[in-house]
């Protein structure tokens, strides 16, 4: 019978030593790293606000409340109104229905669908994230806007009343906000699927056995133990997904037919965002006319922060409740 040899006070200092001299590289490359990152975030913040204040002290409109965009005139003039409108409207369009759709998805993959059904499925709706924006935007300029038409005049003639379905002129191409909410839910739909069925996963597997035994259904189930745990993971990647909806540049300046006419008719043709406005026009616009870009694209900088700073707050407000900690 063999005894194993206790190591040597020595070996055991080195290995604590080397230990410890590990850890503080990890430590000071993690720490390196973050800083890094706000230094990148601040220059980007920094170069913005340099070259929009070029544009803002010469501009002759209202920068927040002017619907006209002539940067490059003689009298320079150019505002956000219509641009804000038209990202905030389509992206809270896309996330209406992306996020039903989502969660419903990512509920049957990891707890309805049998497992030879279920990997297929999430292998496919992983690829769909993957597809580059310029294929979603053809697919949508030559195969959804034809075939929006119907549903259109549905809306119009069964909504109409509310006013944000009144199409005002009828039989018009669908190439309105609507369509490009419609477009840009397909865009985020596999980023918010795959986020929270990897949430839903992570679900305590006693949590979803104990709500059986006490003789709740599956759908009981997934209602009192797996929705309330990942709540925090199905905000984050509605956040996630919201982020890539209002940043969206070639697919919307393929679908959308662009104007300087804000409009609350969803339906009808005409609107814009920040990020299309900027590739269709930085080509074209002399340094003014950029600096006046640079100065939208600061306003898009300054959502996108506010956006991802409200998602952490409301992840750190509902932590507490998630059962992560159970």
């Amino acid at each position: 019978m063999t005894s194993s040899t206790p190591a040597s006070p020595r070996g055991r200092e080195r290995r604590q030593r080397d230990s410890r001299v590990g850890d503080k590289i990890f430590m000071n490359l993690s720490r390196g790293s973050g800083i890094l990152l706000l230094v990148v975030m601040a220059a980007i913040a920094g170069f913005l606000t340099w070259r929009s204040g070029v544009a803002l002290t010469k501009n002759e409109g209202n920068f927040l409340t002017t619907f006209e965009w002539t940067p490059d005139a003689p009298k320079p003039v150019f505002g956000i109104a219509v641009l804000a409108f038209g990202t905030i409207v389509s992206a809270l369009i896309a996330m209406v229905i992306a996020v039903p759709v989502a969660i419903g998805i990512a509920l049957f993959i990891s707890h309805y669908a049998p497992r030879r059904i279920a990997q297929p499925f999430a292998y496919l709706v992983d690829l769909l994230a993957a597809v580059p924006s310029i294929i979603y935007g053809l697919w949508g300029a030559l195969f959804l806007v034809p075939h929006l038409g119907g549903l259109n005049s549905w809306l119009d003639e069964y909504l109409g009343w509310t006013y944000i379905f009144d199409q005002s002129r009828a039989g018009t191409t669908p190439r309105n906000l609507f369509t490009v909410g419609i477009l840009l839910a397909i865009m985020i739909l596999p980023i918010i699927t795959a986020v929270s069925r990897e949430v839903f996963r992570q679900v305590p597997r006693m949590h979803e056995e104990a709500a059986l035994a006490l003789g709740a259904t599956r759908w009981e189930m997934i209602r009192t133990a797996v929705l309330p745990f990942g709540r925090p993971g199905i905000i984050s990647a509605s956040m996630l997904g919201l982020g890539r909806a209002l940043g969206e540049t070639i697919a919307v300046a393929v679908v959308l037919s662009s104007s300087n006419v804000l409009s609350l008719h969803l339906l009808d043709p005409g609107g814009g965002t920040f990020a299309q406005n900027i590739a269709l026009k930085f080509n074209e616009a002399q340094p003014f006319g950029r600096d006046a870009l640079m100065a939208s694209g600061l306003v898009l900088f300054v959502i996108t922060l506010l956006v991802n700073g409200a998602a952490r707050l409301i992840v750190a407000r509902r932590k507490e409740y998630s059962g992560a900690n159970a």
